[in-house]
Order: structure tokens, then C-alpha cells, then sequence
């Protein structure tokens, strides 16, 4: 995180007013209210199950509003009335607003058939209808920002997770989106290549502008980055506040057990970490 506290004042680039979504009568999110600021990193954290993914998904139009307006850059994305119409932008107003938000999942998704740096220029060609040589040539440079430059010739099978998970990062940079989504981008990685990973977003977050939402059980990590933390519980925001506040000063007894229950699987995690160096 900036050490400079940050003075948001712009209009926010998505906002999300008395959301709520129900998954088979099961209330997953709950009234929700949220802005996004431009240029704003904001980590969701929480247990598994309690609305942080499915935040996400709405924005991206994977999944729609049981009710509440959800709008990005001061355009109707979602609007779903009391008598259960839905209204929703138009095609024209929903690409744009689509191309305006990139989204990094947590199991890549990738096209097995193309080399990574296909995967990366594939959008710019087909979307944003950019000469091949143009779009290569910022793919090649997104790929050489995530420390792939030496690999552009590969097929996914031949990459770590790791290195796939920074394919899919550059890919979500190539439309230059006004806000990145990131929905557990670690949790199907293997230890080890966690920390490549992280590097390359924190990378994003020191230069550039782009807002950012972070769905995440890295804790430190979201601390480092984060403007803002949210802690999601049962469908609502629970408390929010600077990384600090969050930490140093929880207030609600949901997120002090949170955090609670955090601390003691990292100090276990470390202890089997050292048993098991030991015994080499």
C-alpha cells in the first residue's frame, strides 16, 4: 500500500447499490452497498462462502442481481425492479462496459491450442480489431512486464501454474481495462509459485492507475497493496476500513475470529514448515 493516504474524489467507476443475490433460496449476498473509486485497490477478505466471488462475477455479467443496480463508469450495468424485471444496458453499452474490466480467475482459462503469445493478442484482434502486428507487439510487451518474454512461443501444458496464472494476468491487461478483478488467483497454485505470482500484481498496483479488486486469503499481501479492506461475512460487508484499521483495530467481533483463526494456521503452517526442514 501507498504510504501517502490517497484522496479518491473522483465519481466511482462501479457502483453497487442494495445488491443481493440468492443462489437456491440461499442469500449469498445481502443489500450490498459499494463504490469503487478510479485508480482504488480494494481486497476482499473473508471466509469461503460469504459473497466475496460473487461480487465479482456481477461485475463481470456472469451472474445476475436478485435485486439492487450495479453501474460502471456512471452507465447502467444491472438494474433489477421490485417486481422482478430486469433491465440491462444494451449490447452496444454492456461490450463496452465489458472491455472495460478485466478479470483474473483462478483456474487461468486459457486456450490450450494457442501459444501464450496468441492468448494474450487474441482479444485485441478479434474485439478491438487491431492489426495483428500492433497486437502483437503489446502482447509481447505485457509479456515481457510479467517475465514471460522468454517463453511466447509456448503452449499452456508447457508452463507452471504460476507462469500460466501471469499469461492470464497479461492477457486481462492487454484491452487496458479501467479495473482488474483478481479472484483468488493463488489458491490453485502450489506454494512455491505463489510469490511469483504476487510480484507481478503488486508490480500492477505500484504503476498503474487501474483500479483493482482483490479477492484474497493472502492477508499479507492485501495488507501491502490494499487502499481499503472488506470483510465479508454471510453476504454483507461486515466492516471495512485502511489495512491498518483492519488489522491493528478490528471492531467487530466476526473479524477479530477472522483474524483470529488466521494468525493460528500461518503459525502452524510455519511450525510444520520448520519441523520439515528439520527432518532433511
Amino acid at each position: 500500500m501507498s504510504q501517502n493516504i490517497k484522496n479518491f474524489s473522483a465519481e466511482p467507476i462501479v457502483r453497487y447499490r442494495n445488491v443481493t443475490k440468492v443462489f437456491d433460496q440461499r442469500v449469498v449476498l445481502k443489500r450490498l452497498d459499494l463504490d469503487i473509486m478510479p485508480g482504488e485497490k480494494i481486497a476482499l477478505i473473508g471466509p469461503s462462502g460469504s459473497g466475496k466471488t460473487t461480487i465479482a462475477r456481477l461485475l463481470m455479467t456472469l451472474e445476475q442481481p436478485t435485486s439492487g443496480t450495479i453501474e460502471v463508469n456512471g452507465e447502467l450495468l444491472w438494474h433489477m425492479q421490485h417486481k422482478g424485471k430486469l433491465i440491462t444496458a444494451n449490447e452496444k453499452h454492456l461490450h463496452r462496459m465489458r472491455s472495460s474490466i478485466g478479470m483474473v480467475f483462478q483456474h487461468f482459462n486459457l486456450f490450450p491450442h494457442m501459444t501464450i503469445l496468441r492468448n494474450v493478442m487474441e482479444a485485441l484482434v478479434h474485439v478491438r480489431k487491431i492489426p495483428k502486428p500492433q497486437a502483437q507487439q503489446r502482447a509481447l510487451e505485457l509479456l515481457q512486464q510479467v517475465g514471460l518474454q522468454d517463453h511466447i512461443k509456448k503452449y499452456p501444458a508447457q508452463l507452471s501454474g504460476g507462469q500460466k496464472q501471469r499469461v492470464a494476468i497479461a492477457r486481462a491487461l492487454v484491452m487496458e481495462p479501467k479495473i482488474l478483478l483478481f479472484d483468488e488467483v493463488t489458491s490453485a497454485l502450489d506454494p512455491e509459485l505463489v510469490g511469483e505470482v504476487l510480484d507481478v500484481i503488486k508490480g500492477i498496483a505500484e504503476k498503474k492507475d487501474t483500479a483493482m479488486l482483490l479477492i484474497t486469503h493472502e492477508m499479507d499481501f492485501a495488507r501491502e497493496i490494499a487502499d481499503r479492506i472488506l470483510f465479508t461475512d454471510g453476504g454483507v460487508i461486515v466492516e471495512q476500513g485502511t489495512p491498518e484499521q483492519i488489522f491493528e483495530n478490528p471492531q467487530s467481533p466476526r473479524l477479530q475470529a477472522f483474524l483470529t483463526r488466521f494468525l493460528k494456521e500461518r503459525q502452524y503452517g510455519l511450525a510444520s514448515e520448520t519441523a520439515a526442514a528439520g527432518a532433511e
